[in-house]
């Protein structure tokens, strides 16, 4: 098992252990790449919902947001592309008998030319030491400049031929790089043929009159068709955003990576409705804002990168994904893309309505063009999740478990002990829960010594704790201990709220923006 697979296992282990993600349906041996968030686990999602929401409405007078119906009339889905466009391209191994993207397969390919640089980058840095220039190296290697130009000449032939339809040719990249089943090891490979990932559903009382709907594969199409209601009810005036979070849904055949690619997920996407020809303008700005977003958790920047697409969406003149270093390499977390008016002008014709703004200053009415960002809220929390978990090993040369999750984010912000369970220090410990919870996430716990009870709360990624000791009967003051640092100090109890109010603000972390 590789290193990087053995990560990602304990990071799997982790999030059941702790109570963020299970199985679902467990008890019944599951449902394949189906999830239930658990009580820390749907806290924790819930505070990367609204670091979103706060930075992309909140903090924006001209983006508002809304929440579209996950069931939408099935034209809808005809006029977006869905119905005829919405494909992935599967291959079948003849031998195992398992079905896989075959992008995905080339792709995951080229991630092991990635390793390789990294392999290099990693022995460079060991043999020059503090003198070591990453970028120079990167760009004078022979060895390295092999390996890039070889991924990307992959990646341009499998862009081309998926934007041709040349399935063939996707084959043949398949054949000619000896790619092998993960599972079998052979090379026994069938055609590729395309499959789409919409699921059906039916609306009505019986058979008969029911009407064949789909859940949604992507929650945009819900701002589209409500882009009038909006602009017209708000009195909103170009640029601005429609943004929303909801539930959508595809029918992987290749669901895998935990939560990364799921069945029923959760997006968090935002429409900016701009005039004809300003695109390119908008499109670097929204790139440059979200992934000023992203750094500002602190999540490291070298852990990000941009990834210009080469083969475009039918409605898109440009996008990019903002790439993060999950533990099986660089994927797709989050992707700006350049619309053009291709959904609006898809609307009006096959609900024969129109759906243009009027200008006063150019005094006409025109079809506004669209630049779209849409983050994976699981994948958010996969990144944020895989990257906060550490082993460290500490001075006395033991080892603990830490979830440094940004302290914004983390499910419970402050735990507080009595250091035990006499003399009064319950009940101190009590009072301060009780004082304390209006303000923030605050659990209580009494169980094991004060040690064991550090370790599960920074395995929890709890930011502070509070120790209430005898010296609190005599002075009023209690311990606050760091997690990250595992630094402490006397805090009086008075005192805490403004201190942790201000330690814990998202003003600090947002204002970064």
């Amino acid at each position: 098992m590789t290193q990087q697979s053995e990560i990602f296992k304990k990071v799997i282990s982790h999030a059941k252990e702790y109570g963020f993600i299970f199985p679902s349906s467990e008890i019944y041996d599951g449902l394949s790449a189906v999830y239930d968030y658990g009580q820390n686990g749907a806290v924790l999602k819930n505070n990367i919902r609204q670091y979103w929401w706060k930075a992309m409405v909140q903090l924006n007078e001209n983006i508002v947001g809304i929440d579209a119906s996950i069931l939408m009339h099935p034209t809808t889905w005809k006029a977006s592309g869905h119905v005829d466009a919405f494909n992935d391209p599967l291959i079948d191994n003849k031998d195992s008998k398992k079905r896989y993207r075959a992008d995905v397969l080339v792709e995951d390919y080229v991630a092991k030319i990635d390793g390789k640089i990294e392999k290099e980058i990693v022995k460079a840095s060991k043999r020059f030491g503090d003198a070591f220039d990453k970028e120079a190296f990167i760009n004078t290697n022979t060895r390295v400049k092999d390996y890039q130009e070889k991924a990307n000449a992959i990646l341009k032939r499998l862009g081309k031929s998926l934007e041709a339809g040349n399935l063939e040719d996707v084959k043949a990249l398949i054949e000619e790089l000896e790619i092998a089943c993960p599972e079998s090891g052979s090379r026994n490979w069938t055609d590729v043929k395309q499959f789409n990932l919409m699921f059906g559903t039916k609306l009505g009382a019986s058979a008969d009159s029911a009407m064949d709907l789909y859940l949604r594969p992507e929650t945009a199409q819900g701002i589209f068709v409500n882009f009038l209601n909006v602009q017209k009810s708000g009195r909103m005036k170009l640029p601005f955003g429609i943004a929303q979070t909801g539930k959508a849904f595809r029918n992987e055949i290749v669901a895998r990576q935990f939560i990364f690619r799921m069945r029923e997920f959760e997006q968090m996407e935002m429409q900016f409705f701009i005039q004809p020809g300003t695109q390119k303008e908008w499109y670097e700005k929204w790139k440059e804002k979200r992934l000023n977003w992203h750094l500002s958790l602190g999540m490291g920047s070298e852990n990000y990168r941009f990834h210009d697409h080469e083969k475009l969406a039918h409605y898109a003149d440009a996008a990019s994904d903002i790439e993060f270093k999950f533990p099986f390499g660089f994927k797709e977390l989050e992707g700006i893309h350049s619309r053009t008016d291709f959904d609006l002008k898809s609307h009006e014709e096959f609900a024969g309505k129109k759906l243009q703004y009027f200008d006063h200053e150019k005094n006409e009415n025109y079809v506004p063009y669209v630049v779209e960002t849409s983050i994976g809220l699981d994948r958010m929390f996969l990144a944020i999740f895989s990257n906060s978990l550490q082993e460290e090993t500490l001075e006395d040369g033991s080892t603990r478990t830490v979830l440094k999750l940004p302290k914004i984010l983390a499910p419970t912000k402050l735990a507080v002990f009595p250091l035990i369970k006499k003399d009064g220090l319950p009940e101190i410990a009590r009072e301060i829960v009780s004082q304390l919870k209006w303000d923030m996430d605050v659990a209580y716990d009494e169980k094991d010594a004060v040690g064991r009870r550090y370790r599960r709360q920074d395995a929890l990624g709890t930011p502070y704790c509070i120790t209430v000791d005898h010296q609190t009967l005599e002075d009023q003051t209690v311990t606050l201990r760091e997690r990250d640092s595992m630094k402490q100090e006397r805090i009086a109890i008075d005192q805490l709220s403004d201190l942790l109010k201000e330690k814990l603000d998202v003003k600090h972390f947002l204002k970064q923006l």
